[in-house]
């Protein structure tokens, strides 16, 4: 069974990157620093288009922060999901927490009912949980087809543990995909830790900017410059994955 590697990309140029790098699946967020927000329709229809081979997931999420939303919120994202339904993506990912930390059922099976047959994915809303085995069962009684995660850690490999126990218990019913910090370096690793066939990263790199010219109080500015994904960092990383096979 062949690994497979998901990139998180913030935006068309850093999406093309990463798919001619070899990416399988892409979560196409925006604002990719505050975790990842919805991109705008433009994007995501000029990405499946541009990418029909390359299996596309935008994230559904409304701002950045927590994972308890109003209902005005969960309304945008609802609408939000079922326009990633109208442009033919692959699936949305997805993550709702209630006040107490516990997985909102409700509101997670309502979004799985309103895309199918597009599949969904559970993202590291699952890490800010207060019960990660309650919430496994939950997402499975659902219909999610996998959970992003970092073992309720800042990165998985810290969090590497908890992840295999989540696999192991999972037993195929479920997708567990580690996510957050992992790397050329650490992806045997964490394969070899966790039995996971599925991984996700961002391996973002700050771009330079090509302009020519910026006014004198701007030609310093961090504002010039944006964050893209390298093409052989994807390529690396997937041809070590190969390697395992």
């Amino acid at each position: 069974m062949a690994y497979i590697l998901e990139i998180a990309t913030s935006d068309f140029e850093s999406t093309k990157n990463a798919v001619a790098g070899g990416a399988d699946r892409i979560e196409l967020c925006a604002n990719l620093g505050e975790g990842g927000t919805t991109q705008s329709f433009g994007v995501i229809k000029k990405c499946r288009e541009q990418f029909p081979s390359t299996l596309i997931y935008p994230i559904i999420r409304v701002r950045g922060g927590d994972f308890f939303y109003t209902n005005e919120e969960y309304d945008c994202m609802y609408q939000d999901a079922l326009q990633c339904k109208e442009l033919q993506c692959d699936g949305v990912v997805v993550g709702f927490l209630k006040r107490d930390g516990s997985i909102d059922v409700e509101r997670t099976a309502r979004i799985v009912e309103a895309v199918h047959p597009l599949k969904v994915t559970f993202h590291r809303a699952f890490d800010r949980c207060v019960d990660p085995y309650r919430a496994l069962e939950q997402l499975i009684e659902i219909g999610c087809e996998r959970i992003l995660t970092s073992g309720q850690q800042l990165t998985a490999p810290e969090g590497v543990e908890l992840i295999a126990e989540l696999n192991r218990i999972a037993a195929g019913r479920i997708i567990i995909m580690p996510g957050s910090g992992v790397r050329a370096e650490n992806v045997a690793t964490l394969a070899q830790k966790t039995g996971c066939r599925e991984f996700h990263t961002s391996l973002r790199e700050l771009q330079h900017s090509k302009m020519d010219f910026f006014p004198k109080a701007f030609a310093d500015s961090t504002e010039n410059n944006h964050y893209s994904v390298n093409t052989s960092s994807v390529r690396q990383l997937k041809d070590l994955l190969n390697s395992l096979s």
